[in-house]
């Protein structure tokens, strides 16, 4: 299935009815008065966030959403019928912006969670609404008014409790692939993970958390180069990032701050995000050459983060770093929830 994480859409909601000018026509009423009834409710257009959609596809290949119009008033006094509402579904994490003027309309994050983007036009008056002491006989009535319409611009923003971020070829991918189901694609050369792969990590108590490997960041991403532009705001959302380094590369130190420089430059409180480091490969690593304590003691002095020396393809440290994971994890819970009751 194809990552589409943004797109472009028109909403259009349905037009109000139109009132009708009628009169009773009924045997032994010689004077039946007017009857004509209102236009009915043009159709809203609803968005709602659903757990079975991980994309936008489905907007790439449609772009125009229009709900129903409303009914014509009908004699009688009876209201026209009110149009149909178009319910749109969208993945859970997705963010709506008005694209011509860039203000926020909405972020839908939770299952069933529903808001209505457009609102119908409201229904015009019959000319039985017009019947006064001063005006016996009304021939006239209102039309329906034309529903909201809307150029919207969509982002999805993955729901991940942990974002697993480093340069390419860092070893994200197997990472996760260790720690859960998930399959990415995987190859010893840069840029393999080219869309955000997602998988359920299970925690001792058996509760699953969703980890997200962020592909695509190197120097210059928060400005747009290589594909980390497209893909950080994957991780706005994240509660901890576990900062992945090859211990292979000739210059960790480069290696890390390059990374927390985009954080910095892209903004949205990215670099203030709580963060675990972990050096990977360390199986491929020359104990005798390199001194991989003193590279992590130095790495736990610059980012003041707990640091690991792991190996994803031989699982080795894997669990101690989990444990760290799933402890922070329980703190930014535990803030959370304060924060809601204080």
């Amino acid at each position: 299935m194809q990552f589409i994480d943004q797109a472009q859409i028109e909403v259009e909601a349905g037009k109000g009815g139109d009132g009708i000018v009628a009169f009773r026509r009924e045997k032994y009423v010689p004077a039946g008065g007017p009857s004509g009834g209102n236009g009915g409710r043009g159709g809203s257009v609803i968005f709602v966030a659903v757990e079975n959609l991980q994309t936008l596809l489905d907007f790439r290949y449609k772009h125009i959403f229009k709900a129903d119009d409303g009914g014509r008033g009908g004699p009688n006094n009876c209201t026209g019928a009110s149009g149909k509402d178009l319910i749109v579904q969208v993945p859970c994490g997705t963010t709506i912006y008005d694209a011509e003027t860039g203000d926020l309309l909405g972020d839908l994050t939770k299952p069933n969670q529903q808001l209505i983007i457009a609102a119908g036009g409201k229904g015009g008056l019959g000319n039985q609404y017009f019947l006064s002491n001063r005006n016996r006989a009304p021939e006239y009535s209102l039309p329906g008014l034309p529903g909201e319409r809307k150029l919207l611009r969509l982002e999805l923003k993955l729901l991940a409790e942990v974002g697993i971020i480093g340069l390419p070829n860092a070893g994200k991918s197997t990472l996760i692939s260790s720690l859960s189901a998930a399959r990415p694609k995987i190859a010893d050369y840069p840029f393999t993970t080219l869309i955000p792969n997602l998988g359920v990590v299970r925690k001792p108590t058996g509760d699953g958390t969703v980890f997200a490997d962020i592909p695509g960041l190197i120097e210059g991403a928060a400005d747009g180069a290589g594909l980390g532009h497209d893909f950080l705001r994957h991780i706005e959302r994240t509660r901890v990032l576990l900062h992945l380094i090859d211990a292979t590369s000739d210059d960790i130190i480069r290696d890390y701050n390059t990374i927390e420089q985009e954080l910095q430059a892209y903004g949205r409180g990215l670099s203030e995000r709580m963060q675990i480091v972990a050096l990977n490969k360390i199986d491929a690593v020359d104990r005798e050459t390199v001194d991989l304590e003193a590279l992590a003691t130095q790495l736990n002095h610059l980012s003041h983060a707990p640091v690991f020396l792991i190996s994803a393809v031989t699982r080795t440290g894997l669990e101690p770093m989990l444990q760290e994971v799933w402890g922070i994890l329980d703190q930014v819970n535990a803030l959370e929830e304060a924060e809601v009751f204080s």
